[in-house]
């Protein structure tokens, strides 16, 4: 009995290791946070990249964290030039504005003078109502002008679940917004140093004004503020900023920073809840932001997807000495923050080679270094980085190819055809009427040497019967003298003809008309 039930155990135990082996990636995915908050969206603010997220296109009321916005719009105007920290702005009788009852504030008063950056101060640490009323109307002279700039600068950043009907985030049922658009949101604010720096500050005295003595005020975020009456016992060494947030209908907000071992991540909690414990009261908020904090330092780490060591690609070449590629890498590494148990291969990467993009060779000489394209590597539709591509080693040029291509691409140009011919033919042309001009100088000579020969014979003959002639007598002679005469002139009349025989030939010959 116990021997089969040692069988049994070690075909589970088989059974285990081998569904280990094989079980996908994906199942044996890194573990959640275990959160209670109704929205969680956490961010690597290096890349923008979402490293967990729940509920994040859910609709939320922001609650204060309405106010990273109105301060982020004070911070821009400033950096442009608009106006300054040093401004005096007097709080108007707008300020009470959609305040409420139990809105938060600073004690700022209708008639009260400060400057502008007290009034950010104000709105950042003491989470004050009319201090963002009072920002408003200094920048676009009224509220409604500032909340649809809010609006329109949510929509510029990305924002599609976004509309904010005050400066503040009192409760308004059509002022909302999600979890990923505050992140957004955040995630532009905490790229303003002036903001950045703001936000972090623990307390701040006000300096005296028109209507107040000097004040001390204290940030109500508990990661960042040790000595926080609000939410003491939050305390997160590696945070920085931002905002909290409450109402009823919100919850508990908290959108905040932390930096640890060069990662630096953004979290925005909304919809947390207060749970009454023992020993204290639980605001999720905090709790859920440390959480995923830890979670995410403790499991994820940079590393380089591609290095610039990786051999990507080999590219042909054209007219390359002694090889006929190049082969190109990274000039710089990718990096990813990314699960520790997770391998690159879950990475895609997506080759720009610029030679094939334009439809054209890549022809030596080619010089190390060279950027002959890039690489983007991708996960799920989300860019983790690019890289240009640059070439490993130098490729020389083979100049018997060169020259031989740039001969035969002459060759190939119409013009260049178009004037061949016409020489070819001028050449035919000529070659034709050299052999004709020879030809023919060949046969006048031969009838010149021809009719040569028949006037000797003639004058032979003649001259043979004027010897016949002169043997004859005295009354002969003068009658031969008489005959020798007209002989002469028969000669010379001969002569004569003969000469104009070879003109009528020639004539003949090369198509002249006769006179």
């Amino acid at each position: 009995m116990n021997m089969k039930k040692s069988k049994i155990l070690s075909y589970i135990l088989l059974f285990a290791i081998i569904s280990a082996m094989i079980m996908p990636s994906s199942a044996m995915a890194l573990n959640d946070p275990p959160l209670s908050s109704k929205a969680v969206v956490l961010v690597d603010i290096g890349t923008g990249n979402v490293l967990f997220e729940k509920n994040a296109d859910e609709k939320i009321y922001p609650a204060s964290t309405t106010k990273i916005m109105t301060v982020l719009l004070a911070v821009e105007a400033i950096e442009a030039g608009k106006v300054s920290l040093t401004d005096s702005v007097t709080a108007q009788s707008s300020i009470t504005t959609a305040l409420g009852e139990d809105g938060s504030s600073a004690g700022i008063v209708v008639g009260e003078t400060m400057s502008l950056e007290s009034v950010l101060y104000c709105a950042m640490l003491s989470s004050a109502n009319e201090a963002c009323n009072m920002v408003a109307s200094y920048i676009s002279g009224d509220i409604p002008s500032f909340v649809k700039l809010m609006n329109e600068r949510a929509l510029e950043l990305g924002c599609t679940g976004t509309n904010f009907r005050n400066t503040h985030g009192y409760p308004d049922y059509n002022h909302y917004s999600t979890a990923r658009d505050m992140a957004l949101i955040a995630l532009e604010a905490y790229s303003h140093p002036l903001f950045m720096e703001i936000c972090n500050t623990i307390t701040k005295t006000i300096p005296a004004t028109n209507m107040s003595e000097a004040r001390v005020i204290g940030n109500t975020n508990g990661l960042i503020n040790n000595d926080s009456e609000l939410y003491p016992g939050y305390y997160y060494e590696y945070a920085k900023g931002i905002k909290t947030g409450h109402t009823n209908d919100a919850g508990y907000c908290l959108i905040s920073s932390a930096s640890k071992d060069k990662i630096s991540l953004l979290c925005v909690v909304m919809g947390g809840m207060a749970v009454e414990k023992v020993e204290k009261t639980d605001y999720t908020n905090f709790s859920d932001s440390i959480s995923t904090y830890n979670w995410a330092f403790e499991n994820f780490s940079y590393r380089n997807i591609i290095d610039t060591t990786d051999l990507v690609k080999d590219i042909p070449v054209k007219m390359a000495k002694d090889t006929d590629y190049v082969t190109v890498r990274p000039e710089t590494a990718v990096q990813a923050l990314m699960p520790n148990d997770e391998d690159n291969s879950s990475f895609d990467q997506q080759l720009t080679i610029y030679s094939e993009q334009e439809g054209k060779d890549l022809v030596a000489p080619i010089e190390a270094g060279t950027v002959l394209g890039e690489i983007t590597i991708s996960r799920d539709g989300v860019i983790y980085g690019s890289s240009e591509l640059v070439a490993c080693s130098s490729v020389d040029l083979d100049y018997a190819q060169f020259i031989g291509d740039k001969i035969v691409k002459t060759l190939k140009n119409p013009l260049v055809i178009i004037f061949i011919v016409i020489i070819l033919g001028l050449l035919l042309t000529y070659a034709i009427l050299v052999a004709r001009y020879r030809r023919s100088k060949k046969q006048y000579k031969k009838e010149l040497e021809s009719r040569r020969r028949v006037k000797e014979n003639t004058l032979s003959e003649r001259q043979a019967s004027r010897n016949l002639s002169s043997k004859g007598s005295g009354s002969i002679q003068d009658g031969t003298a008489a005959t020798n005469g007209t002989g002469s002139d028969r000669s010379a009349s001969g002569t004569e003809t003969v000469s104009k025989a070879e003109q009528d030939y020639f004539d003949e010959f090369f198509g002249r008309n006769k006179k």
